[in-house]
């Protein structure tokens, strides 16, 4: 039997209908976001079944990386779910899958400024990335990771400044523009259901043209630079003896492979995040 793997990572910033982070906080709409998000996702799923898929698994990566609603869930796919993950936005994916698709993600923090909630990874601490020189965004990074177990990025959906940014790495990536960035804070938008239509459609393209497509393999040794947001986060991450503060808010760190230094880096997050304030500063003694 022929099997064709799909693995999808689901943020929420670049689902269709939103255009503010005010409406991704919990005391606001965050449950009408949630709703369109696993819309969003459900959409992609049956592209991908569309396109052939036989198994598809989701990674939510919002936030605390809980969003999708399970219940309503398309009963194909499986959903990794919870914010304890080494792997982050990519946990569970292996060697096994035949494409990764990137639903409702977001622009660069160093991107256009149209880019609606434009952050990388951790809006709280990162400023910039770079890779081996080159700046990235969660696309890029991610499919970095991926390229590293031989799977190729295959879709994206969001805004078009996001779109048009992934491109530049990934010209012939399947897109689907669900909404168009005024500013950070401000997009013009669709109606979902116009949105979810247009995601099903180039995701069922993009499984269908999974098999010959090419992985985003990044070889080693590979560093990192990270400018921080904060002179203390920069600080922080110095306890760990591999990292070298190269600036007042900027550390850069080498790994001989890929996988290796995505952990890291995600661990260095971890850490930047915590020092925002004080890394003891909620401790009771």
């Amino acid at each position: 039997m022929i099997t064709l793997k799909i693995f999808i990572s689901a943020d929420m910033e670049g689902i269709s209908g939103v255009a503010t982070n005010v409406q991704l906080k919990k005391e606001s709409e965050y449950q009408r976001f949630r709703k369109l998000m696993t819309l969003d996702v459900n959409a992609a799923i049956e592209g991908a079944f569309n396109g052939g898929a036989t198994e598809v698994v989701v990674a939510d990566g919002h936030g605390n990386m809980s969003n999708i609603i399970v219940e309503d869930l398309d009963e194909r796919a499986r959903l990794v779910s919870g914010n304890n993950r080494v792997m982050c936005q990519l946990q569970g994916l292996d060697d096994s899958f035949d494409g990764v698709m990137f639903v409702g993600h977001h622009g660069r923090e160093a991107g256009a400024n149209e880019t609606v909630i434009s952050h990388t990874l951790a809006g709280i601490c990162v400023g910039e990335m770079k890779i081996n020189d080159k700046v990235v965004g969660e696309t890029e990074l991610n499919s970095g990771v991926a390229g590293a177990f031989g799977v190729p990025p295959i879709f994206i959906s969001g805004d078009d400044a996001y779109v048009a940014e992934v491109k530049e790495t990934f010209p012939d990536i399947e897109a689907a523009i669900v909404k168009t960035g005024i500013d950070r804070f401000a997009a013009e938008l669709i109606p979902p259901v116009r949105a979810r239509r247009l995601i099903r459609e180039r995701a069922e393209v993009a499984v269908r043209e999974a098999k010959s497509k090419k992985p985003y393999v990044v070889e080693g040794p590979i560093t990192f630079e990270i400018e921080f947001k904060g002179p203390q986060q920069a600080l922080m991450t110095t306890t760990i003896p591999t990292v070298e503060k190269i600036g007042p808010k900027t550390i850069r760190f080498t790994c001989d492979d890929y996988v290796t230094a995505y952990k890291q880096m995600w661990g260095l997050v971890i850490i930047a995040m915590t020092a925002t304030n004080g890394v003891l500063g909620s401790v009771n003694t």
